[in-house]
């Protein structure tokens, strides 16, 4: 990962302060000027947030834990992120195909962007600040013993309800990707 300039670091800033205002519905008890000083003082956090933000994710504060002192993010984009739609699950299901292989795996791109999937209560919750995934679905974290057998899990919304599916790791589609998280 490369370093983020002062321009991109204010442009990034920017951009999560006018989220953050427009969508207090999602943090409505959090104080905007504590979230931005544990993100200038972060700056690997800034960098995953940035790749998240490039790729479509639509970045938004979630949830803090005071025990801790950490925030934590979530992709909030309406649908999966633009920019990490057509993927396999993983970098194993990636190799296994033979023909028309996707362009990256969904776990694989993550591991660049240095942010982990969600796993299914993460995605849960998600669902619980809004309505997400209606058209779009979102491969989750896997529990290892459905990855073992060749199985990988997504997530979407419809008709008002959060279905889990399976399918095989390799398989993609051109609606399905993946959303991330960060704690700060």
């Amino acid at each position: 990962m490369k370093n983020l300039n002062q321009t991109q670091i204010d442009d990034l800033i920017n951009i999560l302060n006018d989220r953050f205002t427009k969508n207090m519905q999602r943090h409505s008890n959090l104080d905007w000027t504590k979230v931005e000083g544990k993100l200038r003082a972060n700056p690997t956090a800034l960098l995953k947030l940035f790749a998240m933000e490039e790729s479509g994710g639509e970045v938004d504060v979630v949830a803090y834990d005071p025990s801790n002192d950490t925030y934590t993010f979530f992709d909030c984009s309406k649908e999966t992120p633009k920019g990490r739609l057509s993927l396999c699950y993983d970098p194993e299901a990636w190799t296994s195909r033979k023909a028309n292989k996707p362009s990256e795996s969904a776990m694989g791109m993550a591991k660049e962007m240095g942010v982990e999937l969600l796993d299914e209560d993460q995605y849960r919750y998600l669902q619980t600040l809004g309505e997400f995934d209606l058209k779009t679905s979102s491969w989750i974290k896997t529990p290892d013993t459905i990855r073992k057998l060749g199985g990988a899990l997504f997530c979407d919304r419809r008709y008002d309800t959060v279905f889990v599916y399976h399918n095989g790791a390799e398989s993609y589609y051109g609606v399905r990707g993946f959303r991330t998280f960060v704690v700060i």
